[in-house]
């Protein structure tokens, strides 16, 4: 799944250079296997985007922008990595994340699946694991007739100064609340682009996860 995820990234030509962090070693030496490149880190961080700091910092590169891809989405697309890499084009934009459009009440009420609120700049109000926004007089199953919701892909895109910063804020309460490190960053002000992708993405966090998803490509 590891190199999945890697050979997608390659494919991606807004990336200069794709490095794989992880904090176990026989992941380490799973990538040196097939001739990709890794770089180890802390067992102790709290979240993705710390460990994404940490292999900038020992990667030794210089690099104005940092894009977070996660090594359990076997299903990303190089098309989503350049359409988020598209939104790092305007000089005042600090972070950004993709969100694709719900189409199935089921998606729309899994707490697995984060929902995104977005204002007119086209920027994340606030992330939840409930249905936002709540619409109030209609009937659960009429919702995404009477409103477009989104679901976020959990991909991120950080300019490397403020990556240092928002690596050294502590976790907070909304953070704590809904287990979504982005409320941090929204919570202490910061603004995060966000751009709409036609692509789904699939997270495999377990073996069942794994053959829901290929059942559900094949059908």
């Amino acid at each position: 799944m590891v190199q999945r995820v890697y050979e997608q990234a390659l494919m991606a030509g807004s990336l200069q250079e794709v490095v794989i962090a992880t904090d176990h070693r026989m992941i380490y030496e799973h990538v040196q296997q097939f001739g990709g490149k890794a770089v180890m880190t802390s067992t102790e961080h709290p979240s993705g985007t710390d460990r994404c700091f940490e292999a900038l910092q020992k990667n030794g590169g210089s690099f104005d922008y940092v894009i977070n891809i996660q090594g359990d989405e076997p299903f990303i697309q190089p098309e989503q990595i350049e359409i988020l890499a598209s939104c790092l084009r305007e000089p005042t934009v600090q972070l950004a994340t993709l969100v694709k459009q719900i189409e199935d009440t089921e998606t729309l009420f899994d707490p697995n699946k984060p929902k995104v609120l977005l204002n007119t700049s086209s920027e994340a109000i606030y992330f939840s694991r409930q249905a936002i926004p709540y619409v109030r007089s209609v009937e659960a199953w009429e919702w995404l007739e009477k409103h477009i919701f989104y679901k976020h892909i959990g991909m991120y895109a950080y300019r490397t100064d403020i990556l240092a910063k928002i690596t050294r804020l502590p976790v907070s309460f909304l953070e704590k609340a809904e287990a979504l490190e982005q409320l941090r960053w929204i919570e202490n002000g910061y603004r995060i682009k966000v751009a709409v992708t036609p692509y789904d993405s699939s997270g495999i966090d377990t073996p069942e996860d794994l053959r829901k998803t290929l059942e559900n490509r094949k059908s």
